[in-house]
């Protein structure tokens, strides 16, 4: 029986010497070179080194606890980062003084990858450990990028940037779906570009978008130049697309849930500098964030696991995620 809900997220700084502190825990045991680190750490104090991740995933929970007490789900919510306070062990120590024994664990990704899943359920099992015997067990949440309310609200956010694009010219916008890159040796071994495929048709179908008009690329690279990443990058494709004589881009991160640094930089300025430069008219949609359809489908992705009689609601054509990772699934590789 679980007693509480656990979020897990990604974390971000909160302050200028937070920066390069967080970038070391991002970055720790990974082949990133001292100066990549540098460049990064660029991109945060170019907002002051404040990034709005904190903030929005405390906007979710309240968000969320509103949606769960409409609905009589009155398990209390923790929360722990991986890189960034509030860490998971601080949040496990205090969960264990509060006496929780079986958390429900809902990771803040909606896909599958090494670093999506299995690094944050080897994360918990690293705080677990700190605390100890007592720390309380960790059941994970299925991923969701074809639940039904997480379709409708990124398609929600793309329709809301089409209708800001001349109603002349809104038939023949291309749409770009980005995602965090990762290197292909750890995509080889797991179903995220798969995902991210299905998750972009999926929305593009429910607007009535043809497969002609849009394309998933990939932004936030961060390896060394000569090992394969998944491609082609945002920037590229922007440049292309006006090649091809497209006119109109709406840009919708797919693979965050919030709009955070790396949406920020990646897109609202590099990305849009680009299409300053080449002459296309970019409109950049919203994360889901906080979206009414995306909490309630956090809401019932809680509640099909209080509830073995709830009904698992997917789309497409790959149904369900399971519940607990098979033994190897999302190895590292990299």
């Amino acid at each position: 029986m679980h007693d509480a809900i656990l979020i897990v997220a990604f974390g971000g700084p909160e302050k200028r010497d937070d920066v390069l502190p967080f970038l070391e825990n991002v970055t720790r045991g990974r082949r990133i070179p001292r100066e990549r680190l540098l460049e990064v750490a660029e991109h945060y104090y170019h907002f002051d080194g404040v990034s709005p991740h904190n903030a929005q995933v405390r906007d979710l929970i309240d968000a969320l606890r509103s949606e769960l007490d409409a609905h009589d789900v009155g398990l209390p919510i923790y929360w722990g980062n991986r890189n960034w306070h509030p860490m998971l062990a601080d949040t496990m120590q205090e969960m264990k003084e509060a006496g929780v024994q079986n958390a429900l664990g809902l990771v803040l990704a909606a896909y599958s990858s090494y670093s999506s899943c299995r690094q944050y359920q080897e994360n918990v099992r690293d705080a677990q450990q700190q605390v100890g015997d007592v720390a309380a067990s960790f059941d994970k949440i299925r991923v969701f990028y074809n639940h039904p309310r997480f379709i409708a609200a990124s398609a929600d956010r793309v329709r809301e940037s089409l209708a800001k694009i001349d109603a002349t010219k809104r038939d023949t916008a291309h749409i770009a779906f980005t995602a965090h890159s990762i290197p292909q040796s750890m995509a080889d071994g797991c179903d995220y570009a798969l995902q991210l495929q299905e998750t972009c048709r999926l929305i593009t179908e429910s607007l009535d978008i043809d497969s002609s008009r849009w394309q998933l690329v990939y932004q936030s690279r961060s390896g060394r130049p000569q090992d394969p990443w998944l491609d082609p990058d945002i920037c590229d494709h922007c440049r292309d697309v006006k090649v091809a004589g497209v006119d109109d881009l709406v840009i919708m991160p797919v693979g965050f849930l919030s709009d955070h640094i790396e949406v920020l930089f990646d897109l609202d300025d590099e990305a849009h500098e680009v299409c300053q430069e080449i002459g296309l008219n970019m409109v950049r949609a919203s994360a889901v964030g906080t979206h009414p359809e995306f909490v309630a489908a956090l809401r019932e992705l809680i509640q099909e696991r209080l509830d073995p009689q709830q009904e698992k609601r997917a789309i497409g054509q790959y149904g369900p995620s399971h519940d607990a990772c098979p033994e190897g699934c999302c190895p590292l590789r990299a």
